[in-house]
């Protein structure tokens, strides 16, 4: 080789190692090929694509890129690449990594999760960017395994024996050895935890930690949604024990200590089949246009201390929770309906807020401390109720009293700005075997808006109290509050974009405006066909309440300062408020924050987990009051569409199913997720949220909790008039439609678009 040839060869090389290494650095996420890089590299001839080879192998030597199975390359990753995040998984295998401080979610295809199941924290390496913005990205290091349990129903076979999952979250089954079924038989729900999910195996390894019985069986499904949710539904031994042990005798210094109102006519308002009684109200004349109003809440930390094994079993749980047919209590049946459940006819200790309210319903006076009650009568809701709609029955004088100080403090409130949403509780007629009969939904009345009103009103004046600036006092004092912050401008603007189709329009933006707009759109649709729906997705649009001791008010109440302080047997920031209260009665200093704050934050978490596992329990009897109902016919309205499906919650239950569009085979339908909506391709057939429809019941799929409508037609509600489906189409348009159903979805996270 001669010198000028040699001097030629190493001016190409170093070109070639510049333009690639530049491509790959302002590439990061993005994979070439040999063809790609030689076209970038002008790497025509023999002898130029062979110094990019050997280029190329140097870069790979040096770390700078590296290679991939396929025979592409890409920038090899520096430590400053990895991403951390926490994985959730979708039913398809797809993957959302969230990450702290990021507004999208890292998509991670199946193929490239590395076996990562729901909840594990992971390291990504971003692979590319997606035309929506969105990184996509591949699992490398499974950082922490989370410590989830899941339910599903055995399957078994001669050699071995499968887990089929209830939940969405996990796709695979779970493998199990017969050696290790722990007296499971094939049909049984179990609780499975997942030990290894080698690379080499398509399913992960599991062992069952808990029998829950026959699947099918009401205990049995109750229990399978505490277990997929982790909440408990037994208490410990001890626990019970060392509730047993707490003494129920009122002592002479407890009388000594407290407030006594056992004189004062005093009584309690709750649902008919309630057991415990945490709320009373007592009422007394004062003067001429002057009213006494206690509202005596149960000293629940009277008799559970902090740090004690009640205590911090309470504090574990922190909120009891309510399915259909039973409620899984925070404390001990011996405090919450026999020590701390406010009877008729028996003296009780109480913590109370006792004000004086004018006719007009102000507050002139207010009163915190202990207290010791004794209720005259409790009353059911509809039996108050009866009493409000006469006039007549015991307690007469009391209950209508109290309720018109309610309704003048209820209009008071609403003419602040408390946004006025009122939603229909599903309820159903259950058999001795839990098998639901019907179902029906139950309407807040005035009896219920007089319990809600002064209820209100406490935990206001409560958070008032301690909250509110002192003379002379430079420090706030720590405190649990209930905050509620304004609506988010980009789902508030979702929403008012959404009403329009309805013939609804809101155009305030911000503040207290929303609010007053909010309640007029609510009194609009009242009665409506579409009250359901526009009240949903209104809610929907609203920020979530959570427990805080930093301040900012409660938006939907339209107050400044806000706690829950009536409801210490159920939830456990209450018995904080209690203790924080009793505290500050006394004198005490402000107590340590971070460590109320703690507590706040996994209180909110609780609450919100109690939450999705109640949904589910309504659910779950939903469909199993649908099961026997297939081939049936039904009037709906369509609540949300998305790529895969229309949902159509029927008139009458308000029960919600799925529409898969890959069984509408009328036409090829696609979605437009801008308007909320699917169009036919052939024949224009447009189907959109709020649209009244006919529906036959397809599937009741109770594992999953899941019903599958067919289209019929569509459905009038003014005129009350059907048109049905024409034929169908031809089959080549049907397997188009089937195909483009098994796509994966590009949703986040399959949520339904429409608010749903």
């Amino acid at each position: 080789m001669t010198k000028s040839t040699h001097k030629k060869q190493e001016g190409d090389r170093a070109e070639i190692a510049s333009v690639l290494t530049r491509t790959f650095q302002e590439n990061p996420y993005k994979t070439f090929s040999i063809k790609h890089l030689a076209g970038v590299a002008d790497c025509r001839s023999r002898e130029r694509k062979a110094l990019m080879r050997e280029v190329l192998d140097e870069l790979c030597r040096d770390e700078v890129i590296e290679p991939l199975d396929d025979g592409r390359y890409r920038r090899k990753a520096g430590e400053e690449d990895f991403i951390e995040g926490i994985v959730d998984m979708t039913a398809s295998g797809t993957v959302y990594v969230m990450v702290e401080g990021r507004d999208k979610d890292i998509v991670v295809e199946p193929q490239n999760t590395a076996h990562a199941l729901n909840g594990d924290r992971v390291r990504v390496i971003p692979l590319r960017k997606r035309r929506n913005g969105a990184l996509e990205g591949e699992i490398v290091e499974i950082v922490e395994r989370a410590d989830k349990r899941y339910v599903g129903r055995v399957e078994l076979s001669k050699s071995y024996a499968f887990i089929k999952l209830d939940s969405r979250k996990m796709p695979n089954d779970v493998f199990v050895p017969l050696r290790d079924l722990k007296g499971a038989e094939d049909g049984h729900k179990v609780v499975v935890r997942i030990l290894e999910w080698p690379m080499n195996m398509k399913n992960p390894v599991g062992e069952i930690v808990e029998v829950l019985g026959r699947a099918g069986d009401n205990d049995t499904e109750m229990h399978a949604i505490l277990a997929e949710y982790d909440l408990p539904y037994r208490f410990p031994e001890e626990v019970e024990a060392a509730a047993e042990r707490i003494p129920d005798v009122i002592t002479e210094q407890d009388y000594r200590e407290r407030r006594d109102f056992r004189s004062v006519p005093t009584f309690t308002i709750d649902p008919a089949d309630a057991k415990d009684f945490d709320d009373a109200l007592s009422i007394r004349r004062v003067r001429d246009g002057v009213w006494e109003v206690g509202v005596h809440i149960a000293d629940v930390t009277h008799y559970v201390h902090p740090g004690d094994i009640v205590d911090t079993e309470a504090e574990q749980r922190a909120t009891s929770v309510y399915l259909v047919d039973r409620t899984i209590p925070m404390l001990p049946e011996r405090l919450s309906n026999v020590l701390c459940s406010l009877r008729p006819n028996e003296e009780k200790l109480c913590f109370s807020a006792v004000f004086e309210l004018d006719e007009e319903a102000n507050v002139l006076n207010e009163w915190f401390g202990r207290t010791v009650i004794h209720s005259d009568r409790r009353f059911a809701y509809e039996e108050a109720q009866r009493v409000i709609e006469t006039g007549e029955g015991d307690m007469r004088e009391e209950i209508l009293t109290l309720h018109r100080l309610a309704q003048r403090m209820r209009a008071e409130r609403f003419r602040h700005g408390s946004i006025a949403f009122e939603r229909d509780e599903a309820k159903f007629v259950l058999d001795e075997a839990g098998r639901p009969l019907s179902v029906f939904f139950k309407e807040q009345k005035e009896s219920n808006q007089l319990i809600e009103e002064f209820m209100l009103l406490a935990n206001k004046k409560v958070a008032e109290f301690i909250g509110r600036k002192r003379p002379g006092k430079k420090a706030e004092r720590t405190f649990v509050y209930r905050v509620h912050d304004a609506p988010d401008p980009e789902k508030l603007a979702e929403f008012k974009s959404f009403i329009v189709r309805f013939g609804y329009t809101m155009k305030a933006e911000k503040g207290r405006a929303v609010a007053k707009a909010l309640n007029k759109l609510l009194k609009e649709i009242k009665g409506k066909k579409e009250e359901n729906l526009i009240s949903t997705l209104a809610i929907r649009s609203m920020a979530k309440a959570t427990y805080t001791t930093d301040n900012i008010g409660h938006y939907g109440l339209a107050f400044d300062y806000y706690t829950h302080f009536t409801s210490p047997i159920r939830r456990y920031p209450d018995m904080m408020v209690h203790r924080l209260l009793a505290h500050y009665l006394g004198g005490g200093k402000s107590e340590e924050k971070k460590h109320c704050e703690d507590l706040c934050e996994h209180s909110s978490a609780m609450e919100i987990r109690a939450s999705e596992a109640e949904r589910a329990s309504i659910k779950y009897k939903m469909v199993e009051y649908m099961a026997d109902k297939i081939g049936e016919e039904y009037d709906g309205t369509i609540s949300g569409v998305t790529e895969w499906g229309i949902y159509v919650e029927l008139s009458d239950t308000k029960i919600e199913g799925m529409v898969a569009l890959r069984d509408m085979t009328d036409d090829y339908y696609t979605f437009d997720d801008l308007n909320y909506c699917v169009t036919g391709r052939m024949r224009g057939h447009r189907f959109t949220l709020g649209d009244g429809v006919r529906i036959k019941v397809l599937r009741a799929d109770l594992q999953r909790k899941q019903l599958d409508f067919e289209m019929v037609g569509s459905y009038d509600f003014d005129t009350r008039e059907q048109t049905r489906m024409e034929p169908s189409m031809t089959e080549s348009h049907a397997s188009l439609t089937e195909r483009s159903q098994r796509s994966p979805r590009k949703g986040r996270r399959g949520g339904k678009s429409g608010g749903k």
